[in-house]
């Protein structure tokens, strides 16, 4: 039997930095993947020469004094991983009915192009985002304020947490803000999370939101590019990492956790383990259930959140000229954006898709491998899980003939409302791959096809969600249905499960020095940092794939 002093499952964004984390403390460790390529939805997949990436699409965080880059630096990851940044004046274009707002990089730009655009709802907007921001303060030292006695002053030192912490965005928008337009964009980007502004937790939206004040950036090389960076780094450190290696079940003696059993009967012992399995699955498939019974009372009261129906695709336009750039699109038939999300939360697209997620990834990533001068674009609309359940016990790649024709009919509604983004587009196509929830649980171990873990509501974040520590001493959790989702929700989930292994005072004890070595480019302007690239080439530069070593 092979020992370690942590086994963990998973190599998401959470179970990679848990595991960096420990392995830089000095702990010999191994991660166990159950899919051939590593990331969960920080993966990247080939299909027909065009590179594609399902779960990144922009992450915040990485400016000057950002969380983000504050982790991939102290991680001593930044040698192997760059980022594009989206465009500073539109990293997100709202597209709502004949409206459009850009987006830009900077609280005060972007509120200062809200006031000018809606100068009437002036008052009400600088209201709606002083709590905003007040909760992003507050939510900062929640850490240090729940122990005694410092736990006394809470209410004192967190007001804004006190008044809005179990309300929902349209509580906010309801006490603020009038004019519809505006309340159409003030929650156009509410599928970063996957609620209409009527159900999710007020304190969550507005960490999320939040998160992309300082700009959005982009992996050059793909998504792939951070478990491929977090692997290397693994690997310096003498850690182990398995891929096609599901687990059985987690093993317990004398009431502790003692390593994992995989399902091809080999015995990985250790000292700790962490879970960057959903709740879900670690306590309703990989724990005996007379240890869990709490946990899965817990799970049978517990919402998980829509799920993704994708399109992969490329064409052939030259879309820089067309005045298109590296900032998502997010298009909207109507204004009536909350609405619109509640309908995916219950009910496939009825004959057309009302919202979707357009981004062009080659845009994004100047150097992003493909073939020719095409273009890669990914789009996604949100959708239940409950129209796919039939097919749920079939193989991928075997689904009946109605499953098929399904997916091709949805695929055809998310190209016909593309349109609406880029005209023209249906008869550009060179390639196109249909994703549904079901493909999210093959490839990702997700619960149900779930996007955000859990959903993201006022009864299920913070103290409410799933703890990073157990009551099963040596197992922790991390990912998304526990501190919060994304990559970066993700990996500070898996920081802290590091933590409270180690036992350090401070999370940020277990991190390297800021050294500011991470390297950021311009999207929109290759010219100036990819060799022989010009702003008009549509030729990817060589990017050296490293998905081999780690397959």
């Amino acid at each position: 039997m092979k020992h370690a002093d942590t086994v963990v499952i998973g190599s998401g964004s959470g179970g990679l930095t848990a595991a960096l984390a420990l392995a830089r403390a000095g702990q010999k460790v191994i991660v166990v993947e159950q899919h051939y390529l590593p990331g969960g939805w920080t993966h990247s997949f080939s299909l027909n020469g065009y590179l594609f990436s399902p779960g990144v699409h922009y992450i915040g965080g990485l400016g000057p004094g950002g969380a983000v880059r504050r982790l991939y630096e102290g991680l001593g990851v930044s040698g192997d991983l760059e980022f594009c940044e989206l465009n500073p004046d539109g990293l997100d274009h709202l597209l709502i009915g004949q409206e459009r707002f850009d987006v830009p990089k900077g609280f005060e730009r972007f509120f200062a192009r809200l006031v000018q655009r809606f100068p009437h709802e002036a008052a009400g907007l600088r209201r709606y985002f002083r709590v905003l921001r007040g909760l992003n303060d507050e939510l900062a030292r929640m850490d240090t304020m729940l122990e005694f006695p410092r736990v006394l002053l809470a209410p004192f030192r967190s007001p804004t947490l006190l008044r809005w912490g179990i309300c929902t965005q349209e509580d906010l928008l309801d006490a603020t803000i009038r004019d519809p337009m505006l309340r159409a964009i003030l929650s156009a980007q509410s599928g970063d999370h996957g609620l209409p502004p009527s159900r999710v937790s007020l304190p969550l939206h507005a960490s999320v939101i939040s998160h992309y004040f300082d700009g959005g950036y982009y992996p050059r090389g793909g998504a792939k590019r951070i478990p491929l960076a977090m692997i290397k780094a693994l690997r310096r450190l003498g850690g182990e990492v398995r891929m096609r290696a599901r687990v059985k079940r987690i093993l317990v003696e004398r009431g502790r956790a003692a390593g994992v059993e995989l399902e091809g009967g080999e015995i990985l012992g250790a000292d700790s383990v962490v879970s960057n399995a959903d709740p879900a699955i670690t306590y309703g498939k990989l724990l005996p259930p007379e240890l869990t019974a709490r946990e899965r009372r817990k799970l049978d009261g517990t919402e998980y959140s829509v799920s993704l129906l994708s399109v992969f695709c490329a064409v052939d336009m030259d879309l820089r000229s067309m005045g298109y750039d590296s900032g998502n699109y997010w298009w909207y038939r109507t204004a009536d954006v909350g609405r619109i999300y509640e309908r995916t939360e219950h009910q496939l697209p009825r004959g057309e898709v009302d919202g979707l997620f357009l981004t062009i990834t080659t845009l994004k990533d100047p150097g992003h491998p493909t073939r020719g001068d095409h273009h890669t674009i990914e789009m996604f609309t949100l959708v239940p899980h409950g129209p796919f359940t039939r097919w749920e016990g079939s193989r991928t790649g075997e689904r009946a003939a109605d499953y098929e024709k399904l997916k091709a009919a949805l695929g055809d509604q998310m190209i016909a409302a593309a349109e609406n983004v880029i005209p023209g587009i249906s008869r550009a196509l060179v390639f196109r791959s249909v994703a549904t929830p079901l493909t999210n649980d093959f490839y990702c171990a997700s619960y149900r096809g779930a996007a955000y873990g859990t959903s993201k509501t006022p009864w299920q974040v913070g103290p409410l969600s799933f703890s990073i520590g157990t009551r099963i001493p040596g197992l922790y959790q991390c990912g998304a249905s526990t501190l919060s989702h994304g990559v970066a929700g993700a990996a500070m989930s898996g920081l802290l499960a590091a933590q409270r292994i180690t036992g350090v005072a401070r999370a940020e004890d277990l991190l390297g020095p800021a050294d500011g070595s991470l390297r950021i480019y311009p999207a929109d302007r290759p010219e100036e940092w990819l060799p022989g690239r010009t702003q008009a080439s549509g030729q990817p530069a060589d990017i050296a794939d490293e998905l081999d070593e780690v397959a």
